[in-house]
């Protein structure tokens, strides 16, 4: 899922917004975790990955026919997953290999994912440089 994910996120803004945001979303991720899920402490990547999930699906919300299917498909699976997500967080989650899974995590991450593209989308557009003839 990362390098899926990853990959779109890179297409559309390069190597360096994959990075960007899969730290930010890991940050939120561990953040929602300790004050949301009593005091627990995110080790996984998975919530960097489900940042990544929203982030893939508003990048590809664009206004051109194309775009706007690759991110109903994509929009699909990721709210099909925030939901799954939300069951999981109420149930009170289940372990794997001895270790609970974090959902609270992952539903911060793609949090963080969303207040990303929102803070983001909000900066103005910076054009390259033209060269003179």
């Amino acid at each position: 899922m990362l390098y899926t994910f990853g990959k779109i996120v890179e297409e559309e803004e390069g190597a360096g917004a994959v990075w960007l945001t899969y730290i930010v979303c890991a940050l939120g991720a561990s953040i929602a975790s300790f004050f949301f899920d009593q005091g627990a402490v995110s080790l996984g990547a998975s919530g960097a990955v489900f940042g990544l999930f929203a982030v893939a699906v508003l990048l590809k919300l664009k206004f051109s026919f194309q775009k706007l299917v690759e991110g109903l498909v994509l929009g699909q699976f990721v709210v099909k997953q925030v939901l799954q997500e939300v069951k999981s967080a109420q149930a009170g989650g289940l372990a794997i290999a001895g270790a609970k899974v974090g959902h609270v995590a992952h539903l911060g991450g793609a949090l963080m994912g969303v207040l990303l593209i929102l803070a983001l989308s909000r900066l103005p557009e910076v054009s390259p440089k033209k060269k003179l003839p």
